[in-house]
């Protein structure tokens, strides 16, 4: 017996009963002709500020929907289908907007007129949307509307140091996400306007813009980067080292940022500061170590005091052929994923190997259906295909162990189904967009998926829906706006003064 089957054999039933998963999805708000929606969020959805299921992302057009954490998947998937139907059904009698089905946005008007996030008068509300401002200023608007799906995750009875032995695998094997569930090969030309970059026309009409190999462009070079963060050297070998990392970014003088200034000549707030990183949020990973905070507190002292409490899988595309993004056999896929990543040998990380993950990521995110294409692996080239297919192999003895855990065999299923994508990239949900794209006669990214988000739609509200579901949602979305006002009704210090107590060092642990 390999030492993955003893760890394995050597989880009680009941521990893995105990796995918790819960989703966090992105998804721009788009006008029933196609195009962004500038109006602000709804108000008959709630408080962006402090709705416990329907926020805003970056800009007030993105819309988050966020479940609670399940012990099984259906039931996850059940709730966020439910606030799907919430939502659109608040959308359509409100003036018929929609929700954006793909990761990579729709038809953008000019960066500056692209609305960022507002969460009301409260000093936390007022610091949420200057910490937008300053994202902008820093990366762009455009960059910050590129959406996905977060899965958090957690398992009982993993410690801090073995959720970042979890981490270490995650990074390396990332790449096995990417080439299976990436689904954003292609994107609207007016994303890179006025941007160097090597996509290609698809087809003659110009109104897509591609890579033939890619799999995810919002993991590439032109999705979540940033020049200025690739100079933060994060360690994953323990919390105490990757606080103190975090830590130096979060207040290390950035020349560039203090050109910026944090306001402006009228006084009007352009960033929360000037170092590296603004606040912890604005560090970009393809997953995060996390733990829930108190009200107030900085996410890195709650951390530091009381240990990571599940991660935070950060690199998952929408799919646009599933009405609310993901499926269940992707989720089954991502907790045998997590669960080998937590059961296998997880040697400390080396600056290195931390270039070789970000080289195999984007060569992944660029190019992951190549034929013969070769990674990076502790020095030497190896085939994306046969590398994957180990990982794959490997997970088998854990889909048996959480299948006899839960009954059936959906994790079996799952797995054999992920195979048969390696196996055949034109099953890839990048290959299928792709596809998708060229039946079009004008090949264009925006008809495809504005056709794919009203399909959703439809889908959703053809959905039973009762009365006590729409008074459920009813009633969380009136006291999330009571909840606003009481916070707003709080506040006693001058903004400034609160601003600076909230991002004095001395508050990160």
């Amino acid at each position: 017996m390999s030492t993955l089957q003893q760890r394995i054999a050597a989880l009680p039933a009941e521990r893995l009963a105990g796995m918790r998963r819960g989703i966090e999805k992105e998804g721009l708000r788009v006008l029933p002709e196609g195009g962004l929606a500038l109006t602000p969020h709804p108000q008959a959805l709630g408080s962006a500020l402090t709705h416990p299921s329907i926020t805003t992302d970056y800009s007030e057009s993105q819309i988050e929907l966020i479940t609670g954490a399940h012990p099984s998947v259906q039931g996850c998937l059940d709730e966020l289908t439910q606030i799907h139907q919430y939502v659109l059904r608040t959308l359509r009698d409100a003036g018929g907007e929609m929700l954006w089905v793909s990761s990579m946005p729709c038809g953008l008007p000019t960066d500056e007129t692209i609305p960022i996030g507002r969460y009301g008068n409260s000093h936390i509300g007022r610091a949420k949307s200057i910490y937008r401002m300053g994202l902008a200023h820093r990366y762009g608007r455009r960059m910050q509307t590129i959406s996905g799906i977060h899965y958090n995750w957690s398992l009982p009875g993993v410690t801090s140091e073995e959720y970042f032995a979890l981490i270490r695998n995650f990074r390396r094997h990332a790449f096995v996400l990417l080439y299976l569930f990436g689904a954003s090969p292609a994107l609207c030309p007016c994303f890179v306007e006025g941007r160097a970059h090597s996509l290609q026309p698809l087809g003659d009409a110009g109104q897509a813009l591609y890579l033939p190999y890619a799999t995810s462009l919002r993991m590439g070079r032109l999705g979540y980067q940033s020049d200025a963060q690739a100079s933060i050297s994060v360690s994953y070998n323990g919390l105490s080292g990757y606080a103190d990392s975090l830590h130096e970014a979060l207040t290390q003088p950035y020349p560039a940022y203090e050109a910026i200034g944090i306001r402006n000549i009228g006084g009007d707030y352009n960033q929360l500061g000037t170092s590296l990183l603004q606040i912890e949020n604005e560090f970009y990973g393809t997953i995060r170590p996390k733990r829930t905070v108190r009200r107030g507190e900085r996410p890195l002292h709650a951390l530091r005091e009381r240990g990571v409490e599940y991660v935070e899988v950060r690199l998952m595309d929408l799919d646009p052929f599933e009405s609310v993004g993901i499926t269940a056999p992707t989720m089954r896929l991502l907790d045998l994923f997590l669960l080998h990543c937590l059961l296998t040998d997880s040697p400390p990380d080396t600056p290195a190997e931390i270039a070789e993950c970000k080289h195999n990521q984007h060569q992944t995110a660029e190019r992951g259906r190549e034929p013969g294409l070769l990674l990076q692996r502790g020095g030497r080239p190896v085939p994306l295909s046969d590398w994957a297919a180990e990982v794959l192999a490997e997970c088998v003895p854990i889909a048996v162990a959480l299948d006899r855990a839960q009954g059936g065999q959906d994790y079996a299923t799952a797995l054999r189904q992920a195979e048969a994508v390696l196996a055949d990239s034109a099953q890839a949900p990048s290959a299928r967009v792709l596809a998708a794209l060229r039946s079009l006669a004008d090949c264009s990214f925006e008809r495809f998926s504005f056709a794919q988000s009203a399909q959703a739609r439809d889908k959703l509200l053809a959905l039973p829906w009762n009365t006590g579901q729409q008074a459920h949602y009813d009633a969380l979305a009136a006291r999330s706006l009571a909840e606003q006002k009481d916070i707003e009704a709080q506040d006693q210090l001058p903004f400034e003064d609160w601003r600076q107590q909230y991002m004095d060092p001395r508050q990160l642990g």
